[in-house]
């Protein structure tokens, strides 16, 4: 979305706060998934598809033309495959995520998120075939050392990093070629699985492993706030991208990362080597170069 020179500064001010709480609360989630460590993550992602979709659901009728937004992206074979295949996307990125949280390694999620922007990049040039700055290829590059740092050191890919940046920059691009808003495009992406989360559910309360009415209260009321941790930071995102500039949404982006990192060191201690830090040097390198590098760029074309 494109904030133009007319927007009302009051609606700047909202969009910014809007951004910028939005991103605080992607930041926090580790505290929310934490609680829910003992419950299966294939479950846990069943949960947050089925309780999203409740909400979605109610959202999207609560808007004008809704409900015909999302039939007419269901209206098409060509738009059910793109939107599944968002589906499957969004659900991976979840279930690593989660996973990720609950095993101890909230730091290497957190990598995720700050890769993003130039697996974005990456994605955006041998995908859509987008011409790359020179400067870009710079922060690239440079990104690209860190983590091979970060394998020189582990002994291993950090596979959960390049999984959550992946899955989430491919979706990114889908979601850009798609005409649908967040909101009923990812309610039309919940609802293509849910048949398959409900049928999960059932069964494993068939067989006796599924959480619902087997764990205490306080498991039982996050479970069934998944919907509302899901939408209300998209919302907030939403309103954001409609009247800030994106230059602005891209620097409160990092905002997200950098709190997941202090919650994996400082909260839940997590091991931070002085390898480890020097890979996050680079990786923070690269994104100072990728963002002056934009907003040189947008400068010179009039702003953003």
């Amino acid at each position: 979305m494109r904030s133009s020179p007319e927007t009302p500064p009051d609606h700047a001010r909202s969009g910014a706060l809007a951004g910028g709480l939005a991103c605080i609360l992607w930041g926090l989630v580790p505290l929310y998934w934490k609680p829910l460590a003992a419950v299966d993550p294939v479950e846990l992602i069943a949960h947050r598809h089925v309780w999203s979709l409740v909400l979605l659901m109610l959202l999207v009728l609560g808007r004008p033309g809704g409900l015909q937004e999302v039939g007419k992206a269901l209206s098409s074979v060509r738009s059910i495959a793109r939107l599944a295949l968002c589906s499957v996307l969004l659900t991976t990125n979840w279930l690593v995520y989660v996973w990720g949280v609950n095993h101890g390694q909230i730091i290497e999620t957190s990598l995720g998120y700050f890769l993003l922007p130039l697996i974005s990049v990456l994605a955006g040039r041998f995908l859509l075939h987008e011409h790359l700055r020179r400067v870009q290829w710079i922060a690239v590059g440079v990104a690209a050392v860190g983590v091979a740092l970060m394998v020189f050191q582990a002994g291993r890919l950090p596979w959960i990093a390049l999984l959550l940046a992946g899955s989430w920059g491919c979706y990114s691009i889908l979601r850009k070629l798609s005409k649908l808003g967040p909101i009923p495009g990812l309610a039309v992406e919940t609802l293509l699985l849910a048949p398959v989360a409900i049928g999960f559910l059932l069964w494993r309360h068939h067989d006796g492993t599924g959480a619902l009415t087997r764990v205490d209260l306080r498991t039982h009321l996050l479970l069934l706030s998944a919907g509302i941790v899901t939408a209300v930071p998209l919302l907030l995102f939403a309103h954001a991208a409609r009247n800030i500039r994106l230059s602005t949404l891209g620097l409160l982006g990092y905002l997200s990362p950098t709190l997941q990192l202090m919650l994996a060191v400082w909260v839940y201690h997590e091991t931070f080597t002085a390898t480890r830090m020097t890979s996050f040097v680079f990786i923070w390198i690269a994104l100072i170069l990728y963002t002056a590098d934009n907003l040189l760029a947008q400068r010179r074309a009039g702003g953003v």
